[in-house]
Parts: structure tokens; sequence; C-alpha cells
């Protein structure tokens, strides 16, 4: 059995976090059980998300246990097999976490899915045909709904999440307006995903700065948001939100460092009667395949075009998961394994 190389939760972060909260090892791979699959992992993803986990306090999640495997996305292929369903050469797609290889119970539901690679490459499934697409689906489609000629904006819009926000609205015919940092990122959002809009966060101070931008890519309001920043991004756009318009919430960056997040002008979910609604995709397994199955025609008839950033190796797990919290990653983060 191969070596394994591993990245462990050490300890838990004190305010923002380090490359010293995590554990670099080598150990011998498990001889396989029946039932078990041996899978060698090409990409991991890296998300978000995982800086909320590494925290002890209650969440939508469990805390990643310290001494573990950090959680996380994989895709790969089998390089043996005890179970009669996955032959050495499938490639899949599951949670094997931040290490070369893993060893998986196949016969758990939901633990292993295997992949077809003939029209989307094998990474875009840990992004735009897989959580963070699916996320995107259900956030736009399920809570913002919108009609065709209604404005949707969405943070951090050159991400996983929010450029497959825009591909799915502008596909229903909206009028879709991206936030992002920098103007590469800005210019990416309008030039390769094709929003008709995109505001650089960088160059306002304050949500008041922020908002009067706003008013101006959104001319008749704002219908529907998908949020993954929050903090002054939230309060702006909740300045330039039309009656009855709706707010998807996926994520809160800005806070995940542990610093409180207030919002400027509560009164306006009233004032505007709005749906402000958090949500969690893996509550939703219902919709996975209706969304995959749109976001895969999506990438693979090059309507989407998804943008990646890879790191190599994995001993460059924690540093590129530091820069993605940071902004530094463009569109989806990934660690090349193989």
């Amino acid at each position: 059995m191969p070596q394994n190389t591993r990245i462990l939760l050490d300890n838990r972060p004190e305010g923002e976090a380090s490359a010293g909260n995590f554990k670099i090892e080598t150990v011998e791979t498990p001889v396989l059980q029946e039932g078990q699959v041996l899978v060698r992992h090409h990409y991991l993803s890296l998300d978000p998300y995982m800086r909320g986990r590494m925290n002890a306090g209650k969440s939508y999640a469990q805390p990643q246990p310290l001494g573990e495997v950090m959680i996380g996305g994989t895709v790969g292929e089998v390089v043996e097999s005890r179970h009669p369903k996955y032959a050495v050469g499938d490639q899949v797609v599951g949670m094997g976490g931040w290490q070369e290889y893993s060893v998986v119970n196949a016969t758990e539901p939901g633990a292993l899915r295997k992949v077809d690679t003939s029209h989307v490459p094998l990474s875009h499934y840990l992004g735009a045909v897989g959580m963070p697409g699916v996320t995107a689906w259900y956030g736009l489609v399920k809570i913002i709904d919108p009609r065709p000629g209604q404005t949707v904006t969405v943070s951090a819009a050159s991400g996983a999440v929010g450029s497959a926000v825009g591909a799915l609205a502008k596909a229903r015919g909206c009028r879709v307006v991206g936030i992002a940092g920098g103007p590469d990122k800005c210019a990416y959002v309008k030039g390769e995903l094709g929003f008709d809009d995109c505001i650089d966060y960088r160059e306002h101070r304050d949500y008041g700065s922020l908002a009067k931008a706003l008013k101006q890519a959104c001319p008749d309001g704002i219908d529907g948001h998908f949020e993954n920043v929050g903090g002054m991004v939230l309060d702006a756009v909740m300045l330039r939100a039309n009656a009855f318009s709706r707010i998807a919430v996926c994520g809160m960056i800005a806070g995940y460092d542990g610093q409180p997040l207030p919002m400027a002008n509560p009164a306006l979910i009233l004032v505007n009667r709005m749906r402000i609604e958090g949500f969690i995709v893996s509550e939703h397994m219902e919709v996975w395949p209706e969304a995959l199955a749109e976001l895969g025609q999506l990438v693979g008839s090059g309507r989407f075009r998804p943008r990646e950033t890879v790191a190599q190796g994995i001993a460059a797990a924690p540093e590129a998961f530091l820069g993605l919290l940071k902004g530094r990653n463009f569109g989806k983060q990934l660690v090349k394994l193989v």
C-alpha cells in the first residue's frame, strides 16, 4: 500500500488563521477491507467554509476535530477496489480530505460518486459542477427565484460560487452585477463571465460609497442578492434593495475570524418587506441532480467557463487556503496532487 502524506488540524486559531494551525505527516495506507476502495486524489478543494469549522464554537456543522485530517472535497481515481460497483480507473468525487489517498467505505450512501470527464474536466466537479455550483443554484433558484429582467447582485463574484450564480442568473434573463476585489477580478467578471457590470469594493471605504456605486450599476434597484461576504457589502446592498427583494445568505467571510458583523440598517428588512434566508447546501440533497444537470450543460457547452487557481502539491494546501481567505485566488481554489 502506498505512503500517504496528509495535513491535520493541529490547533485552533485565535483570531486569524495561520500555517501554524496545521501539521503535515506521512503515514502508511491501511490494507483494504471488504467494501472499501482506495482513491488516489488528483485535486483537493479549498473552500471558505473550512475556516468556520476550524473554530470550536457552535455552528451549522461540527467543528473539525483536532489531530485529524482536514475535511474537504476531492476528485481522483480508484487505484484499488474491494467493492463490486467500483473498478480500478473509475474517476470519482468524494470528501477525501487534505491528503493524497483515502480509504473509502463505498457501501456508505453518498461516500463516492462516479463522474464523466468526457465533456467536463475532472477538476470542475469540485467547483462549477460540484458543491460550489449547487450552492449557487440553490440560493439563486430556490431563494432568490429571479424573473427575466430583474436585477441580481452577488458578492465575491469572481469566486467559485459567485461566478456560478452569475452564469445561472444570466441564463434566466437577469441583469447581473457582481461585487469583487480588484480591477483584474472585475474585468474577468465582466469580460469572461459576461456579467452586466462589476463593482470593485476596494475602491470604497464605507457602505455609503459602495451603495452609490450600486445605484449607478443597478438603476432599477436590486431584486435579488447572493451574499458570500457580509459586513459593509450587505449594508450597501440593503440600501439599494427593492420592495420584496430576496437575499440568499451563503457565507459571511468578513466575520470568519470571529469579529461581530453588525447590520447598519436592519429596519430596511421591514420597510422593504425583504426576505433574508441563510442556507446550507448539504441540507438540500434532493436538488443536487437537477442542479448538477444544468451546471454540467452550462460548462460542457462552453457557455460557462469557470476559472481555477491551482496550487501544486499537498504541502501547499495551508498557504493556498490562507490566501483564499484573503481573496488572493481567482475563481475556484484547488490543490493539484497528481
